[in-house]
């Protein structure tokens, strides 16, 4: 049995209507998921404001009701409890009701533009590889131990992610890698976890239709390693600007890693192919699977982390070796003709630059590159014709097509891009709407030994078009397409 009072516990109350000595049953955000004996915390959120649902979450049951503005209808033998911010008090009281799970594990932030996912999934199947218990918190999936679990959002809610750091203490888990958003930290959903570190991979134009601009999402990343404690340790790329600007404030113990400048642990790039590249790590060579220079930035944090929690140089270095790419992360395949089709979530510019500029250090030049790109709806516009000025440039051929749309006309979307291409390479692009037939067009342009790059969606197996997804897997309906053609 919990108490009210159990998980206010480190809550700052405002005031309090009621007794806090109750037993509760459960704890929800969303009044829709409210029975009896519950506690419903309403939270402003970008679209709808819980406290609009009170009335609604104590018709269903509801035993106590957290807000920032005390309703006016008090009911008697509820309680009401007022708090200044009420995402906070959820994340607090969210560990308090999991009875504090990330107090119990070696939990690692990651955070920054790119490679989060790609950093925090490959942690994890490394300590697997080294025989550790391990749990993962990413954009593609949840893992606890062995076991696999759907995920929506980079960051989860403060509630769903102490349920899974429950489930990972339960299972034994000792180690959790956690993709970190701005999302998340902004609203306060990595509140009152105990990170036993922080990764800081890049900044980059992203998320300024969330953040106002490009101070503050800054600004949100560095809160992260503000808030971490004097016994974790905070690594950061300082080839990138802000790395040094998330190290300003910590109090946790400072490492840095680069491959141009001085840092704690340094690579180069000594060869690269498409079936991988030869690093070198602080002195040590070793081969690759994944390959870009990206990707040697993405290693190198991998390595120093990895040593940071313990494990022995010479058996990451044997484990890196090894290691697998990524769903959707620079995901390849050759057809049958010798197109190479590579996959990858490039959804930023600065991360289709990398990425175009990794295929082209690695392409002879005698054949050509064909990119599909899209921007997603219903967020940042202005990175739409900055996307598109660089696949013109960086390919032979860019063809523009949906993402996921969501509530905006592709069509629209797509003449924003447009908008961006310089005159010297209109000839070099063309717009199809309907992605599937983009990337149809594509693969009959491509000839034996051509590159073809499908970039933005990834690992996502669905398109988002007027609130609605349908099944739509790039990696799957691209070798589908080559197939056939091939017939």
């Amino acid at each position: 049995m919990i108490f009210l009072k159990d998980i206010l516990y480190k809550v700052t109350l405002e005031k309090v209507v009621g007794s806090t000595s109750v037993a509760i049953h459960d704890i929800h955000f969303d009044s829709r998921k409210i029975s009896l004996n519950d506690v419903f915390v309403a939270v402003k959120g970008t679209i709808s404001d819980g406290h609009e649902f009170i009335n609604r979450a104590t018709d269903q049951g509801a035993l106590a009701i957290i807000c920032e503005t005390l309703p006016n209808n008090i009911i008697n033998g509820i309680t009401y409890v007022q708090v200044n911010d009420s995402h906070k008090a959820l994340a607090i009281m969210a560990a308090n009701f999991y009875h504090n799970p990330s107090e119990q594990l070696k939990l690692v932030g990651i955070t920054g533009t790119n490679g989060k996912t790609t950093i925090a999934s490959l942690l994890y199947q490394l300590f697997k590889k080294a025989g550790m218990e391990a749990g993962l918190l990413s954009t593609v999936k949840i893992m606890v131990g062995d076991k696999e679990f759907k995920t929506t959002h980079t960051t989860p809610d403060s509630l769903t992610i102490n349920k899974y750091l429950r489930k990972m203490v339960d299972a034994g888990v000792e180690f959790c890698f956690m993709e970190v958003s701005s999302h998340g930290i902004h609203q306060k959903r990595t509140e009152a976890l105990n990170f036993i570190g922080g990764v800081f991979t890049n900044l980059s134009h992203d998320h300024l239709d969330y953040h106002k601009d490009f101070a503050e999402y800054r600004d949100v990343k560095k809160s992260f390693f503000d808030n971490l404690s004097k016994s974790a340790f905070a690594l950061v790329n300082v080839d990138d600007r802000n790395g040094v600007v998330m190290l300003q404030n910590t109090k946790a113990k400072k490492y840095t890693y680069a491959l141009k400048t001085y840092a704690d642990f340094k690579a180069s790039v000594l060869e690269s192919q498409f079936n991988g590249q030869l690093l070198k790590i602080n002195n040590q060579e070793l081969w690759v699977k994944l390959i870009g220079g990206f990707n040697a930035y993405n290693l190198l944090a991998i390595y120093a982390t990895a040593e940071l929690l313990g494990l022995e140089t010479a058996e990451i270095l044997r484990l890196m070796s090894v290691l697998d790419s990524v769903a959707g992360r620079f995901q390849y395949s050759i057809s049958r003709n010798k197109i190479t089709v590579i996959v990858d979530y490039a959804h930023t510019p600065d991360a289709l630059k990398n990425v175009l500029d990794s295929i082209n250090s690695i392409r002879s030049g005698n054949e050509d590159l064909i990119t599909v790109v899209g921007c997603g709806g219903d967020r940042d516009t202005t990175k739409r014709p900055e996307m598109a000025k660089i696949a013109a440039s960086l390919s032979t051929k860019a063809v523009f097509t949906s993402d996921n749309p969501r509530s905006e006309d592709p069509e629209k979307i797509i003449e924003q891009m447009e908008t961006g291409v310089p005159a010297e390479y209109y000839n070099r692009t063309l717009s199809i709407t309907n992605r599937k037939e983009a990337i149809k067009a594509a693969c009959q342009m491509a000839n034996e030994n051509d590159i073809i790059l499908i970039a933005g969606k990834g690992h996502e197996t669905y398109q988002e078009i007027n609130g609605k997804r349908f099944d739509f897997d790039d990696f799957k309906i691209v070798n589908e397409l080559l197939t056939n053609l091939n017939k």
